[in-house]
């Protein structure tokens, strides 16, 4: 999902940075990892988290998230979410805090304002 999202993201003129992409991790996490993320995510002008089953049960992105939490302002963080084969969306409640992309039906994606459940189209992948 990451990558192809990385992808539609290119083609709209627009670079995701993925962590396990950056050639200047170390091959093992350790504190040289986190103050990377660190310094990205300060430095990106949008930090966006894709809610999936796997990042959700991650040690590192909620951590990340919440680091942007600290350093962004609200309107500089979204939440992809995604959905299980059940239709449920993935995430805590605290994913609530911010905005979120979603994609509703087929490839189309739609931003939704903080509270809002009126979607604006971004666009299709």
């Amino acid at each position: 999902m990451a990558l192809g999202l990385q992808k539609w993201l290119k083609e709209q003129g627009l670079d995701l940075y993925i962590d396990w992409q950056d050639p200047y991790m170390p091959e093992t996490p350790d504190g040289t990892t986190a103050d990377r993320i660190r310094t990205v995510i300060k430095g990106a002008e949008v930090f966006l988290f894709l809610a999936t089953n796997d990042s959700m049960a991650s040690r590192w992105c909620p951590w990340e998230l919440g680091f942007a939490d600290g350093v962004k302002r609200n309107d500089q963080i979204a939440v992809i979410a995604t959905r299980d084969a059940s239709g449920n969306y993935y995430g805590n409640e605290y994913l609530q805090l911010y905005r979120r992309i979603d994609q509703t039906a087929g490839s189309a994606l739609y931003w939704y304002q903080k509270g809002s459940y009126t979607p604006q189209s971004l666009g299709s992948f």
